[in-house]
């Protein structure tokens, strides 16, 4: 087995009581080009996470008198990025869920395959590598923070927009930013100056639906004096201000349609014209903008004109809503309780389980702006050095999950409303190519959820795992 394999393939570490079990894993394992270490006590794991720092764990749910979960969450405490993939019986499937939920990466059933199991390793290894770039970039410097940014989260969405922050450091490309109200769009692109040469220059912001038009012109442009009533001196727009640094137009597609040639002309020449002047004024910014709406499909209507659409869009970010964003909803929760008790003094340190698990139900139609204002409500009523159900919002508590709202025995007409579910979800694994982890994040629902409703509709999953390895049920 050669360097370049090891490094390629990762370092894992195998807790597991069952010796054949554990023997016959490791082989399987260190001939498809892993370095793998072993062991059957718990408390030996730790050390072992704490001395060789493997990059996957792969451990038993039960260990003799140990529970898998505690041991778990003690390895999260040593290292948050750690992937954690649990092995478990196939009687056990609420508790491997419930594993998830507690921090693990994924989980695999028992007896084990190592096919499925070389997969579940290579995505855990990626995720791995993954947070570690993240973790490099975060510290570089507390501007380049994105915890400092209020960008906080470590899901596989959030990982993503994290690397293309990182990929555009730079890059003077303008940026757009595209994703629901609420989503931390602004903060994008605040990372984005901060993590570029431009960082110790001007970053502007301008709300373009908050401003009317020629208003609006003469914020971006700038006037000269006597301009228009009241224009007692020249002054020099936002685009000017930001001179060597950054500009986001924030909801650019409510600048008018009349408007928006001259805008277009300013981006392409890199040069305005104030109202009431005969001369230019170069510009040397870089732009970046911020929608919530679609402008592709405004540019069909002809409400955004097309070739300013292509000269925005060089580079386009996609921010995931909250729902999409797994555990990092609770990560990111943390965050705002963190911040609040540094703030007000009062000693509140964390969620309660069951308001974790409210938390994690909850669709958040407002985002991380909604999350922010719950977290806030919560911390001001809670009684405890936790936050409890009855401190968060009643929108929350009396909130009901899309499987509660479908389900057939409590609505009566749950023929129409299966069909419609079923016909949503085959047409999200078309548009997704198959890709089931993708198709959740487009439906906003956890990849468990997902194999759930396949299995309950009936929809194809590409063949199931057939038990061939010795093992025992957990």
């Amino acid at each position: 087995m050669s360097d370049d394999t090891d490094q390629r393939k990762g370092r894992v570490l195998i807790i597991e009581d069952d010796a054949l079990v554990r023997a016959y894993i490791e082989r399987g394992l260190l001939g498809r080009g892993y370095r793998v270490t072993a062991t059957a006590a718990p408390q030996q794991a730790i050390e072992l996470v704490a001395l060789e720092d493997p990059d996957v764990v792969l451990t038993d749910l039960r260990l003799g008198s140990e529970s898998g979960l505690d041991l778990c969450a003690r390895l999260l405490e040593l290292n948050a990025r750690l992937p954690v993939v649990i092995m478990t019986g196939y009687g056990n499937m609420e508790t491997a869920i419930a594993a998830i939920r507690a921090g693990a990466y994924d989980f695999i059933n028992k007896p084990i395959d190592l096919v499925p199991l070389d997969l579940v390793l290579e995505r855990a290894l990626r995720q791995r590598r993954l947070l570690d770039e993240v973790h490099r970039l975060r510290s570089r410097s507390t501007d380049a923070d994105g915890r400092n940014l209020g960008m906080v989260g470590e899901s596989p969405p959030m990982l993503r927009l994290f690397d293309m922050i990182h990929r555009l450091h730079d890059s003077d490309a303008t940026v757009l930013i595209s994703g629901e109200s609420g989503t931390g769009k602004e903060l994008v692109a605040r990372a984005l100056h901060q993590t570029s040469a431009r960082r110790a220059r001007p970053f502007v912001a301008v709300n373009c639906a908050a401003l009317p038009s020629q208003l609006l012109e003469s914020e971006l442009f700038g006037h000269a004096r006597g301009a228009f009533t009241d224009a007692r001196r020249a002054r020099h727009g936002l685009l000017a201000q930001a001179d060597g640094g950054t500009i986001l137009l924030d909801e650019i597609a409510e600048i008018p349609i009349e408007m928006q040639p001259k805008l277009l002309r300013a981006l392409q020449e890199r040069r305005v014209r104030p109202l009431g002047s005969n001369e230019e004024v170069s510009i040397n910014v870089r732009v970046l903008a911020a929608t919530n709406r679609d402008l592709e499909a405004m540019v069909e209507e002809q409400t955004f004109r097309e070739d300013l659409y292509y000269r925005v869009n060089v580079v386009q970010l996609r921010v995931p809503p909250l729902r999409a964003r797994g555990r990092g909803i609770l990560t990111l929760a943390q965050h705002f309780i963190d911040k609040i008790r540094a703030r007000d003094g009062k000693d509140v340190r964390r969620l309660s389980a069951g308001a974790g698990e409210l938390i994690m139900q909850y669709d958040w139609p407002g985002n991380v702006r909604e999350l922010e204002n719950s977290i806030e409500r919560a911390f001001a009523l809670a009684r405890t050095g936790e936050i409890m159900i009855e401190d968060l919002p009643d929108r929350l508590r009396t909130f009901k999950r899309v499987e509660e709202r479908t389900d057939p025995a409590a609505r009566g007409d749950g023929e129409t409303i299966e069909e419609l579910e079923r016909h949503h979800i085959e047409q999200t694994l078309i548009a997704a190519g198959g890709n089931k982890t993708q198709a959740a994040e487009m439906l906003g629902i956890s990849r468990r959820s997902l194999y759930r409703k396949l299995s309950r509709y009936g929809i194809a999953t590409g063949g199931s795992r057939r038990p061939s390895t010795p093992g025992s049920e957990a």
